[in-house]
């Protein structure tokens, strides 16, 4: 009989969104299991060094760690050294993915739209762009940091708690962006596709309670609607956010895995979706939006982490390759 594969799932890390991350590990890791085709060796980590990584065993890795250590380039940089086959996007793409002024600046070289950004400067209580703004981390993911300024006072208020944030080490490291707020005081609709091996996923609509899509109603409600394959949202719309997700993947040099986020003022057709931040790894749990669309498209999660697996051990060896799509090749799922 022979032997399976074994994947070193790698969980935790030092960043606030560890949680998240040890029940999108956990998740994987059962599911691989479930497959019948890999044998997954979940282990939980903090930061971890060469010499760490490579007394753990495992044929190929498959690393899971959200927040700017785990999908930011620091993690990479040591799978990099260890040499196993690994899975997602090498040191660079991850660096530029994380970065979100960065990747925005990749969407405007592609001509994708994208609201306008600032950096944050804290010694101004006034916004460098006119309100209603976003103001948020650039190095964060899952809406961490997060503020929705409609007023004056609003901005002013974000600005003072982000300096008396800073104060505290695991926050002074952040660097905060100002983004103007798509749709202006009127609410704007919020989509995002995924992209599997160069194939868009099926695009879902959130519809948040309450409007904001923060950390609470990603993670821990369970009043956020997600509308699979929406069909009030036109096909142009959907094909247009579809191949520019792949655009900007394949620009910043990603791989096997991505998801985006969009942001319309309507679902008329010739309605501009504009361009948000590119995630390298998306969740996993049971909240998450790939796996949901994944089911929508008819793979389940064991089929589904499987399918990552395969992708590590079919590109063991390129390092700098991104995912197989541009603006004229990307696959379009049934989204």
């Amino acid at each position: 009989m022979t032997q399976k594969p074994v994947v070193l799932v790698l969980g935790g890390g030092p960043d606030g969104e560890r949680e998240i991350s040890i029940r999108s590990a956990t998740g994987i890791a059962a599911a691989l299991n479930q497959s019948g085709r890999y044998q997954a060796d979940l282990r939980i980590i903090e930061r971890i060094d060469q010499a760490a990584l490579a007394a753990m065993p495992g044929d190929l890795i498959l690393p899971y760690l959200h927040g700017p250590y785990g999908e930011g380039g620091p993690l990479q940089d040591v799978l990099e050294a260890d040499g196993r086959p690994y899975f997602g996007s090498g040191p660079r793409g991850s660096r530029l993915a994380m970065d979100k002024i960065a990747s925005k600046a990749a969407a405007l070289d592609l001509g994708i739209a994208t609201p306008r950004c600032a950096v944050l400067n804290t010694a101004d209580d006034v916004s460098p762009l006119p309100l209603p703004v976003i103001v948020k981390p650039i190095h964060e993911g899952s809406t961490l940091g997060l503020h929705v300024c409609m007023t004056h006072a609003e901005y002013a208020a974000a600005v003072a708690k982000i300096r008396i944030e800073r104060t505290k080490a695991e926050h002074a490291h952040r660097v905060y962006m100002v983004e103007q707020k798509v749709g202006g005081m009127r609410q704007a609709h919020e989509l995002t596709v995924g992209l599997l091996d160069g194939r868009a996923l099926p695009v879902i609509e959130i519809r948040p309670h309450g409007g904001l899509y923060d950390f609470e109603a990603k993670y821990n409600r369970n009043d956020t609607e997600y509308l699979l394959d929406p069909e009030h949202v036109s096909e142009t719309i959907k094909k247009k956010i579809s191949k520019a997700t792949g655009r900007i993947a394949k620009a910043l040099g990603l791989r096997h895995i991505a998801r985006a986020d969009f942001m319309i003022e309507s679902y008329e057709p010739q309605a501009t979706a504009w361009f948000l931040e590119i995630n390298t790894t998306p969740g996993f749990t049971d909240h998450s939006l790939v796996p949901k669309a994944a089911a929508h498209a008819g793979i389940s999660m064991p089929s589904l982490c499987a399918q990552l697996a395969d992708m590590t051990l079919r590109d063991a060896g390129e390092r700098v390759a991104g995912i197989a799509a541009t603006s004229d090749d990307v696959e379009l799922g049934e989204g």
